[in-house]
């Protein structure tokens, strides 16, 4: 097995035990929250997969940087919701019902965003790229749906046990998600070296900035719901990435480090936003119903 492999299996592992615990907390009417609300979901969709596809297109045509970078750059353009955000999302005082919701929506939707996304690059910037469908289902499937439908119906059927088991769930899957980085960081650090001042760091910041402010200004009038979508548009699901990325080109060693950047560069620049989200929650509820009536950001 290689270490792509292993590092992807470690990754999707630790995020089905991290969407485990969010399923534990959530309901099946969370879960279909979008389906009841079109306009968001469009909206969803426009921000994550079609504006930010393009953006991905645009510093694939204009910059000169490394294939593996544009190839990653596009792949997380298809990518949905990373499983460990829901927590910072609710943190940066996200609406909890939408971060649910769309988890589930986008990683259905990734069945279909994904081929398309990629025959649709494919013709636009040329090449041969063919990305197995049963390879993203299966992440799709390992890393978010199983363990959400499981989560949805233990919390059904068994509230007390499912409160119980949120948080120790949860703790295990940021370790083995940190235990399945420490190695892939060790063995790849020349790679990730290497891209330190080519323009990878920059583009995949620039990648996060973009998102962030288009999630932010196409969440609609609700702050709870604009927050959420910004944080979702700019970090995405890293299995997935790497599962298209590493499908489309297989001999292209520089991929994981890229995705791994992604990581690192992602929660940096978007900590900045998260803190002023949080804050702007807070004094909104010190100043009571009537500043939420006023003006939205």
């Amino acid at each position: 097995m290689t270490l792509a492999s292993l590092v992807l299996l470690a990754i999707n592992v630790s995020m089905g035990l991290i969407v485990l615990a969010l399923g534990l907390r959530a309901s099946f009417a969370d879960a279909l929250y979008l389906l009841r609300r079109p306009e968001l979901l469009l909206r969803s969709v426009l921000a994550m997969n079609v504006i930010m596809a393009i953006f991905a297109g645009i510093v694939a045509v204009l910059f000169n940087l490394h294939p593996a970078v544009k190839l990653t750059l596009a792949a997380l353009a298809l990518s949905p919701v990373p499983p460990i955000l829901p927590a910072k999302q609710e943190k940066a005082g996200g609406s909890a019902v939408y971060v649910v919701a769309l988890l589930v929506t986008m990683a259905a939707l990734a069945i279909v965003v994904v081929p398309v996304g990629v025959e649709l690059f494919t013709m636009v910037f040329g090449g041969d790229v063919t990305v197995p469908l049963g390879k993203i289902t299966s992440v799709v499937l390992i890393s978010i749906v199983a363990p959400l439908v499981i989560g949805l119906v233990i919390r059904y059927l068994a509230p007390a046990l499912a409160e119980r088991a949120v948080r120790p769930i949860s703790i295990i899957g940021t370790i083995l998600l940190i235990a399945a980085l420490v190695p892939a960081l060790a063995k790849l650090w020349p790679s990730l070296v290497a891209m330190v001042g080519n323009g990878t760091l920059a583009a995949l910041a620039l990648f996060t900035l973009v998102g962030l402010a288009v999630g932010h200004l196409l969440g609609g009038p609700q702050p709870e719901e604009r927050t959420v979508l910004a944080l979702a548009t700019g970090t995405r699901h890293p299995g997935v990435a790497l599962a298209i990325a590493a499908a489309a080109a297989p001999n292209e060693s520089g991929i994981i480090a890229v995705v791994l950047w992604h990581l690192v560069v992602g929660a940096i620049v978007s900590t900045p936003y998260v803190s002023w989200r949080r804050h702007g929650g807070a004094a909104l509820a010190v100043l009571g119903p009537s500043a939420k009536s006023g003006p939205r950001r």
